[in-house]
């Protein structure tokens, strides 16, 4: 029989907990120094999560983390660990302490809730809503140039059209993945465009990138350099709607790794947002791992 039993001391599931994640971001290609970084956003909340020991007849066979707090105005519950044991792996252990989580959250008032993955579930959250995925992929050598398709930087006179489209996108991909209404959205993208590119095209260790094809523009980049030791972040590969399916995808993400390589950083990373199937169907045929996954489900559950 499955229980749980909340504990007051944190530090055995914790040491556990770290060592997964570093195993997890070590595969993605991050770097040691990288993966300290990660550690330590994780470590600004982990505090105030509630730690339970998953039990079976008295024998420990593993831990589920939670914590409610304020999402948007809206109270939510996330589950920031559920692991078992390999040896009682497959016993109904995860699914009774996915339940168990729910009802935690739920009693707390929470609307939803949400789970970030970083190592293989199953099927266990399937019926949870794919919110996002962080990807990433350590990039070894320059990759091959596609044919025909060149990359040069952004001039001034392009970039505020370019603005306005990204932070629409932006908006709009936040929207379809469920996250906020369009008014929360755009006032996100707003805010958080203002924060990131705060000296607009001269922003400092940020790449900005035009894409050319038949002697015309068929999509942009943008990438940050040193967004973690060794790492650049793609914040967007974007090509034009009417030159997609032309193999330009794969184009796009060659020049954002050569771009990665040149800014003298080995590993590039994306943000994909859920309900972006074709983007995260090309980020798996080019190698990039999941690094984490977002997921969520509206509280209480449906009883279908």
């Amino acid at each position: 029989m499955t229980e749980f039993g909340v504990l007051d001391d944190h530090t055995g599931w914790r040491k556990d907990f770290e060592r997964r994640l570093r195993a997890s971001y070590a595969a993605a290609g991050f770097g040691v120094p990288a993966a300290e970084r990660m550690l330590e956003g994780v470590r600004e909340s982990i505090g105030d999560w509630t730690v339970a020991e998953i039990t079976d007849t008295g024998t420990r066979v593993g831990h589920v983390a939670v914590v409610v707090s304020d999402d948007n105005g809206l109270v939510a519950g996330r589950i920031g660990d559920l692991h078992v044991d390999a040896p009682h792996a497959g016993r109904g252990h995860e699914q009774a302490a996915r339940d168990w989580a729910e009802e935690w959250c739920a009693e707390r008032g929470a609307g939803r809730i949400g789970i970030r993955l970083t190592e293989p579930a199953g099927g266990l959250f399937d019926d949870y809503g794919v919110r996002g995925q962080l990807r990433a992929r350590r990039v070894g050598s320059p990759p091959e140039p596609v044919d025909g398709v060149t990359a040069r930087p952004m001039t001034q006179a392009e970039y505020p059209e370019w603005l306005a489209a990204e932070k629409a996108s932006y908006a709009g991909d936040i929207i379809r993945a469920g996250a906020l209404n369009r008014e929360e959205a755009v006032l996100k993208s707003d805010r958080d465009f203002a924060l990131l590119l705060p000296e607009g095209l001269a922003t400092p260790d940020n790449t900005f990138l035009v894409l050319e094809a038949a002697g015309g523009p068929i999509g942009t980049g943008w990438l940050r350099h040193g967004h973690l030791p060794g790492v650049t972040y793609g914040y967007s590969l974007h090509v034009q709607e009417r030159h997609r399916g032309k193999g330009y995808g794969r184009a796009a993400m060659s020049a954002g790794e050569l771009a990665t390589l040149a800014a003298g950083d080995s590993t590039l990373m994306f943000t994909v947002w859920g309900g972006n199937e074709v983007a995260m169907n090309l980020y798996t045929s080019a190698g990039y791992r999941v690094v984490e996954e977002m997921r969520s489900l509206a509280l209480p559950r449906s009883a279908a």
